[in-house]
Parts: structure tokens; sequence; C-alpha cells
């Protein structure tokens, strides 16, 4: 990419104190200007920055993506260097208790979400000189952990899709990269404290809800977003 040229970088899911904030930080640092998206009810004072573009977009709705893909055109002129595939959410509930409607609205976010992106905007992946797209994944998607059956489901769902993804794009010089992430130090596990997720009075592992609740309230101790995008941006 030759010098002046500008790069743009979109990252969904950019929320004050996650990870998607830490990485349009990082990516502005290293030169990007940065199409950052946020729910339309979020703040967005943490992304004010000459450049940073903050977009509403709810990466469940389809008919939120031709106005998007129009705005972002306008922005990078036609082109996108890279894509960051980060909006996710979280329920925490065991394999045998779950709620299936809680599941689908996880898949709508953490799946066909970026399904969606990719669908609408390879065309201008590709038409940069060297377009990347980056799937924020998870180690549970990889390795099973107790009380995470179904998001573990969209995180290997996300993984095998990114890495058919990869060899499809290839041919027309598009990097695929799945990030299997640890913990990080965000609140991605707020929906489960907001809506206090416990377990069913009736269910079998009843006996295990006191460590069930500690589960869901705790915060992880864990690497912070920003040492994490880092090693993101790094790549």
């Amino acid at each position: 990419m030759g010098p002046g040229k500008e790069k743009f970088a979109l990252i969904t899911g950019c929320g004050d104190g996650g990870i998607g904030h830490a990485l349009a930080n990082n990516f502005v640092q290293n030169g990007f200007i940065v199409i950052a998206t946020l729910l339309p009810h979020e703040s967005r004072t943490h992304l004010e920055h000459a450049k940073i573009h903050v977009i509403d977009l709810d990466v469940t709705k389809e008919d939120q993506m031709i106005p998007f893909r129009s705005t972002l055109e306008e922005i990078t002129g036609g082109t996108l260097d890279v894509l960051v595939n980060n909006a996710g959410i979280c329920y925490t509930m065991t394999a045998a208790d779950t709620d299936v409607k809680q599941v689908e609205k996880m898949f709508a976010v953490n799946v066909f979400g970026p399904m969606r992106l990719v669908h609408h905007l390879h065309r201008m992946l590709i038409a940069a000189p060297r377009g990347v797209i980056v799937n924020i994944g998870s180690i549970g998607g990889v390795c099973p952990y107790v009380f995470g059956a179904s998001y573990n489901a969209t995180k290997a769902a996300l993984h095998h899709w990114g890495n058919t993804l990869r060899v499809e794009m290839k041919p027309f010089g598009v990097h695929v990269v799945n990030i299997i992430s640890g913990e990080v130090a965000t609140n991605i596990l707020k929906s489960d404290v907001r809506d206090n997720r416990t377990l069913p009075e009736d269910s079998v592992y009843a006996p295990l809800a006191q460590l069930f609740k500690d589960h869901v309230n705790r915060t992880p101790d864990a690497m912070s977003p920003d040492d994490y995008a880092r090693g993101v941006v790094a790549m």
C-alpha cells in the first residue's frame, strides 16, 4: 500500500470499555481511519476522535445493510481494508437448561451478523490493495467449558465459517483471520448480570446454583482490552 493512501478499518460492536473500543483506538494509532459501529442507545463519547466515524448499526437487521454500505462507501471511497467482526453477546446457561430463544438471539448477533456483513461488503474488501477480515472468536469455539455450551456453539460456528471463508476469499487476495480469544477483562457478561441469570429451580444442576451465580457475576481477571487489541492489530 503506497504512502499517503488512507487505510480504513470497520469494527462492529464498539461499546465503551469493550474489545471494539480498544481496537478502534489501536487501529487509529496505527494510521487507520476507523468506522466504529454502535447500537443506537449506546453512548459514543468514548469514540470522539477525528479519525473515528461512528455509525449506528444493528448487525441483526438486514434492512439496515444497504444504507449502511452506502454511508461506508461515501467515507472510504468504495474500498475497505479491514473488517473486524467483533459485535457479540453472551448467554450463560447449562446445555440442558438452555432457552432456545436466547440462543437464537445470540446466533443472530455472533454468527449471522458477520455473515451478513461479509455478504454486503466483500466487494469493498476485494477492491482494497490487501483486504482483511478479522473474526473475533473464542477459545470456547474449540475447547468446551461448562455453562458456555450455547455461546461456545456460536463461536465454533464462526470459527468454521471463517475457515471456509478464508479458502473462498484467497483467490481475490482477501485474507481471513480467526482470533481465538481467551478471557479479556470486559463487560461481555453484562446481559447475564442485567437479566439476573440463574439456574431454573427445577434444574438437575440446582445444587450448583451458587457456583453458577458466582460464575455469572465474576469480573474476568484477565488480559486488558488494550493489551488484547494491540496483539490483534499487530497481526
